[in-house]
């Protein structure tokens, strides 16, 4: 009962589209502004990074708050039946947001979101995330690519927790295959909506954040 409720929960958490808010607060429509999205990356566009900054720390609260409460709610050690209704609880926070039930299912793309339930889920994806957000920060310096760091980002989370398993002592694969296979499923969600950036990346058309003061082709 406490999962369902968690999930539930979680869900419409996670639906809460605060970058439309805070655009619509200003007198800005976000749909209509640079790609369209309502993530923390498009409402730079329109607002600044300040922001866009205060965008992307909710859209995380979405994430970690939920799963930090599924989390407290796991035995020590966990059982499996309790990893997979905590990932269910990250899972519908992250659902929210790609599919949010507030805006007629069309959400952002849940990366900032997948990054809260990863450092809610401690210790098991928390160090991951750790890491992840040190690529997510390298590739984007430098190749300025906010899409294809958070591509790389997601791919490297699952790589990093099959590492932290086999050298971590008194972690086993045994116990711990549902993180793994959430591991896989969150960031494959998350490289699917980016589907369309990812033809931009190879188009050569894809947006970058600037550099200086200097604009780069087809910036927002």
């Amino acid at each position: 009962m406490i999962f369902a409720v968690l999930i539930i929960g979680a869900y419409l958490l996670g639906s809460i589209p605060f970058g439309l808010i805070i655009a619509g607060a200003h007198g800005k429509n976000l749909r209509s502004i640079g790609s369209g999205n309502i993530g923390a990356t498009n409402l730079s566009r329109a607002l600044g990074r300040k922001w866009a900054t205060f965008c992307f720390a909710l859209d995380v609260t979405k994430g970690l708050v939920p799963t930090l409460a599924a989390t407290f709610a796991l035995s020590s050690p966990p059982r499996t039946t309790e990893l997979f209704l905590a990932l269910a609880v990250g899972c519908a926070a992250v659902s929210g947001h790609i599919f949010p039930v507030y805006i007629k299912f069309r959400g952002g793309k849940g990366v900032a979101t997948s990054f809260g339930v990863a450092m809610g889920l401690w210790p098991y994806y928390t160090i991951c995330a750790l890491f992840a957000i040190v690529v997510w920060v390298v590739v984007t310096l430098v190749w300025r690519y906010i899409s294809l760091a958070s591509i790389a980002a997601s791919i490297a989370f699952p790589v990093l927790l099959i590492l932290a398993i086999i050298l971590t002592p008194g972690w086993s694969l045994a116990n711990l295959w549902p993180l793994l296979i959430a591991a896989t499923a969150i960031p494959l969600m998350v490289i699917v909506r980016h589907r369309e950036n990812i033809k931009r990346l190879m188009a050569g058309t894809e947006s970058r954040i600037l550099k200086g003061k200097s604009k780069t082709c087809h910036d927002y």
